[in-house]
């Protein structure tokens, strides 16, 4: 049962039911554009194991064709007519896109869990034994820190970053005076900003630069460094105290599986994401599950940090999107500014 790996997002790939496989066989074939951090899990668990799952059950094999972009970029191609089956994105508001372009058609969020299969948090990631003693947030404005991070027009992950250094700029000033501060919060913003080296275009390739010896701190997905560290390589892990939940969506895209007759294939997988086994995988590449009783099953790996938060706080997307992203938006213009200096 081949893996079709598709080069990029954008690629006009066709899912399809009942066609032959190289054995002659029928064969049905599901389409997945997914962000780039689960694509281990996916690989090499989750799919493979739906695999045997719809054998078994409808005597036919499968084929998963995946392609792995950073989310904004994969919701783009989808909405430029990537014909994914399903979409496993990094963000909310890149589902919503093509909720409004009229690909999906139900409504997503009345899933168990809200339609998330997938959960984390923004943490740290630094070079080994910690030389920069890089212990939060402040550290990462220190002169002598190099900081990574990818860039919020192309990646979820970086949207999750800079929600995650202003709303801690909020959860700490309001820790200390009863009153979160935007003022602060966007000063926390703009002085960590200024010592951020490279933005990558996604998640995964900001990682592969720090790996490479670049920058001293990393902002990234806790579940990025937790599967490197499950790989035994030496890449310590600071949670900050006041950080944000992650809350990772997946979608049937409705247009497209109908078009291809593959509606209940895709509605199939998307329930297996849901399911215990698929949520200890999860659970085992880094990702906080999004089923709490799985994830109390691994409470000793993933601890709640004190001052956490949900993008809620700040306001909810449709907010975040205009205030922080936005034409005039707090990180708009602290990039603005900081290219003037």
């Amino acid at each position: 049962m081949a893996l079709v790996v598709l080069a990029m997002a954008g690629t006009s790939g066709c899912g399809s039911k009942g066609q032959k496989g190289e054995s002659g066989t029928e064969e049905d074939v599901l389409v997945l554009a997914a962000y780039t951090v689960p694509k281990e899990a996916y690989e090499k668990e989750i799919i493979p194991a739906f695999q045997r799952l719809w054998k078994a059950k409808t005597g036919r094999d499968l084929t998963v064709e995946q392609s792995y972009e950073a989310s904004g970029a994969q919701a783009r191609a989808v909405l430029g007519g990537f014909q994914a089956d399903v979409v496993a994105l990094s963000l909310e508001g890149d589902v919503d896109k093509l909720v409004d372009a009229g690909l999906i058609t139900h409504n997503w969020k009345k899933r168990i869990w809200n339609g998330f299969i997938t959960r984390s948090v923004v943490a740290i990631g630094v070079r080994p034994g910690n030389p920069k003693n890089i212990r939060g947030w402040e550290d990462l404005a220190r002169p002598d820190v190099e900081v990574l991070y990818p860039n919020p027009k192309t990646s979820g992950g970086a949207m999750w970053c800079v929600n995650a250094i202003y709303g801690a700029g909020l959860k700490m000033s309001e820790e200390k005076t009863g009153n979160a501060d935007p003022g602060q919060a966007r000063e926390l913003l703009k002085r960590i900003q200024r010592r951020v080296k490279v933005m990558d275009k996604s998640g995964r390739l900001s990682v592969s630069t720090f790996e490479r010896g670049i920058g001293d701190a990393i902002l990234t997905y806790e579940n990025e460094i937790l599967l490197r560290q499950l790989q035994g390589r030496d890449f310590p892990v600071v949670v900050p105290p006041a950080t944000i939940l992650i809350e990772n969506p997946i979608a049937v895209v409705d247009k497209n599986a109908e078009k291809h007759g593959t509606r209940d294939l895709a509605d199939a997988f998307v329930e297996f994401c849901h399911t215990d086994e698929a949520q200890r995988v999860y659970a085992r590449y880094g990702f906080r599950a999004a089923n709490p009783e799985i994830l109390e099953e691994f409470a000793d790996q993933y601890p709640v940090p004190p001052m956490l938060f949900d993008v809620e706080y700040l306001g909810g997307w449709a907010r975040v999107r205009e205030t922080l992203y936005g034409p005039e938006g707090t990180w708009t213009l602290v990039t603005r500014e900081l290219a003037k200096e």
